[in-house]
């Protein structure tokens, strides 16, 4: 079976709650959302077609690393995507899948540990969201969402209280920069007493905009 792939690369893992991780990253060509702060428009679309043979093959070529992340775009858009997570799992792979919440997850293999971006407001595609999706979440996924203002930021609380999220995962935030301080983020996190973790994306500290890193 064939995958249109953005880029493979070995970084540190940037996000959730296992940032600061060296990673293996399989990034898949394609979304069906159109957020208006996308950070990753470059794997909207173009790539080259591997099979999931060739995928394996080149992340063998990387210094070993357990850690596996599946991410786009949005992976999930490909057929191919179960079977390649499926077959990284055979191989003892640790997989960790990044998904716009705008897909069904019910396919998705158990080990998996699923991170779910909710849309708030500001990404334009809030209606996008697939709340159906909550209810399969367990305490080894984690859920985040870009925060842009206060709008965004009580929009991501009501949901997260709503769906009853905030006691059963990982829940974590991050500051959509210029337009948002991270501090006063920070600040509404701990004025609300929330158990939510602030995220200032690492990789983009450590190497900015950069692509494959």
């Amino acid at each position: 079976m064939n995958l249109k792939v953005s880029e493979i690369f070995y970084s540190l893992q940037g996000e959730g709650s296992r940032a600061g991780w060296p990673c293996l990253f399989v990034r898949l060509t394609g979304c069906n959302l159109r957020c208006d702060w996308c950070d990753t428009a470059h794997a909207w679309e173009g790539g080259g077609v591997m099979s999931i043979e060739q995928i394996e093959a080149r992340l063998r070529t990387y210094p070993s690393c357990p850690l596996v992340a599946i991410t786009g775009g949005e992976p999930l858009l490909q057929s191919g995507c179960i079977p390649l997570m499926e077959r990284l799992l055979e191989r003892g792979y640790q997989l960790v899948l990044f998904t716009n919440n705008s897909m069904d997850l019910s396919r998705v293999p158990k080990q998996v540990r699923k991170v779910v971006d909710l849309k708030a407001p500001s990404s334009l595609e809030v209606e996008r969201n697939l709340w159906s999706n909550c209810a399969l979440l367990r305490p080894t996924d984690e859920v985040k969402c870009v925060i842009a203002d206060r709008e965004d930021y009580e929009w991501a609380v009501e949901k997260l209280l709503e769906q009853q999220l905030l006691d059963l995962l990982d829940v974590s935030m991050t500051p959509l920069q210029p337009d948002l301080e991270a501090s006063l983020l920070a600040k509404w996190i701990l004025d609300d007493g929330l158990p939510i973790r602030l995220n200032l994306q690492l990789h983009k500290l450590l190497w900015g905009e950069r692509v494959g890193v």
